[in-house]
């Protein structure tokens, strides 16, 4: 160690740096031993007896994470990780921790407002004395690993304080903790291989593979089903939807069953269910497994319509749960059920001959209506764990009876009750919701539903 070179380095360096660098190596020295640091000379003599200065790579880790490779110049020998040291983790090249490294890269981009908010939400947890001695957001991290609120695998805290402050920041979080899982996947990979006798074969339990390939439903409540239930219409061009209760009855009974907290919201213009969802997304989803959102109205191509005849695209309606606006949601199921025309075009079918009637259809037929609209809007991007089940393809109506509700959600709802004792996923529900639905016969027409998605896994819902 040349100890004139790193002295050069300590004198570059400004008592925020070095409070960094403690910060950085609290995992390889005691907290207790930090506490006495008071610039970089001294960092770098307790680094040096634990053998971690010789080759100058964990140094070089430090000035990177901070944000000074402009030092390494001042370095005489070569900052790169040797060759010989690839792989697990040696004591002669400890790798500095990902935890830290994120908890600084939180540090670095959080406002001084949000800080304080920060402050003010922990109030409650770290104490007075505490939070008034907490000067940046690095001593806040430290307080809360000092009263169980945060580690390396304890990190709900942390996602719940920066939802309220900063969702941007969020994302680093869930990308440590995406990368943490594939470690633990690809760990247990390797156990379960090794582990193997013999006279069994190599099969993963079911346990691991429920996780693999279903999402896990471990919460009561599930999350929320939100339902928009526009019925009246405001202006002239859009008629009423008489029925459309029957629809938002249905959808209640059923979601509630299987876990969800239902909460309707009736005739909404196109900016109050653009409000609406915007504050939805907002949630804090930690405690949540899952979400649905069920819009009932008029539509048109890619869009719906509020009850002052203004279009809302899909995309309006998806967009505030995706992974970048809503992070708590990542990875877990999104559905939306959407009950509205998508044109004026009529589905007909091609069969040789009329089918035959539907038993209970005749003395209803005059009542059925379609959920139609006057105007064109855009597409909707999918993005991943959505699922999107639509009463009609596109450019087609969809009908809705002015007694017994619309003939897609009504049959949607029998479906979900029914595969519970099945135990079928969500998909299997919806390709028996699409074969139901496009055998009948609605005032001479057809009618063919189409469900659009993004899943990762098997979603099985039950009851609760």
């Amino acid at each position: 160690m040349d100890l004139f070179k790193l002295s050069r380095i300590d004198e570059e360096l400004d008592s925020s740096e070095v409070a960094a660098l403690c910060f950085l190596c609290i995992d390889i020295l005691s907290r207790k031993r930090l506490e006495k640091v008071n610039d970089g000379k001294e960092l770098f003599m307790k680094l040096e007896e634990r053998g971690l200065m010789e080759d100058h790579f964990f140094l070089s880790q430090l000035l990177n994470v901070i944000r000074r490779a402009d030092l390494l110049s001042l370095l005489e020998t070569d900052s790169r990780q040797p060759e010989d040291s690839f792989g697990p983790e040696t004591d002669a090249h400890p790798v500095l921790s990902d935890y830290r490294v994120m908890l600084y890269q939180i540090h670095e981009d959080l406002t001084q407002e949000n800080f304080e908010k920060m402050k003010f939400l922990l109030g409650r947890q770290l104490g007075r004395g505490q939070i008034e001695s907490c000067k940046t957001a690095l001593d806040m991290f430290g307080e809360m690993e000092r009263a169980g609120l945060l580690s390396s695998t304890n990190l709900e805290k942390l996602v719940e304080i920066l939802c309220e402050c900063d969702l941007t920041l969020v994302e680093i979080v869930l990308v440590l903790i995406c990368f943490i899982c594939v470690l633990l996947a690809t760990s247990l990979s390797v156990e379960l291989q090794s582990v193997v006798s013999d006279a069994q074969p190599n099969t993963v339990s079911p346990s691991l593979r429920d996780t693999m390939d279903y999402y896990e439903l471990t919460h009561n409540p599930r999350g929320v089903c939100k339902i928009i239930n526009n019925e009246h219409f405001l202006g002239l061009e859009l008629k009423d939807r008489p029925g459309t209760l029957e629809d938002e009855k249905a959808l209640s009974s059923v979601f509630s069953s299987l876990g969800f907290e239902v909460e309707v919201c009736n005739d909404m213009t196109a900016q109050d269910i653009r409000d609406e969802l915007a504050q939805l997304g907002r949630r804090n989803f930690f405690d949540d497994d899952a979400l649905v959102v069920c819009v009932l109205s008029h539509g048109e191509l890619g869009c719906v319509f509020g009850t002052d005849e203004q279009k809302v695209s899909l995309r309006e309606i998806t967009q505030p749960f995706n992974s970048r606006h809503a992070p708590t949601l990542a990875g877990k199921p999104k559905l939306f059920f959407i009950q509205a025309c998508q044109g004026n075009d009529y589905q007909r079918g091609a069969m040789p001959c009329p089918p035959r009637p539907r038993v209970g259809e005749n003395n209803r037929s005059m009542s059925l209506e379609e959920d139609a609209g006057p105007v064109h809007s855009e597409s909707v991007p999918w993005d991943a764990d959505f699922l999107v089940g639509m009463a009609t393809v596109p450019q087609c109506k969809s009908f809705r009876n002015t007694y017994t509700g619309s003939i897609y959600i009504q049959e949607l709802c029998r479906q979900l009750r029914e595969a519970v004792s099945r135990q079928e996923d969500i998909l299997t529900v919806l390709t028996r919701v699409n074969r139901e639905v496009s055998r009948g016969e609605y005032r001479t027409y057809k009618q063919m539903p189409e469900p659009k998605y993004t899943l990762t896994k098997k979603l099985v819902l039950t009851f609760v």
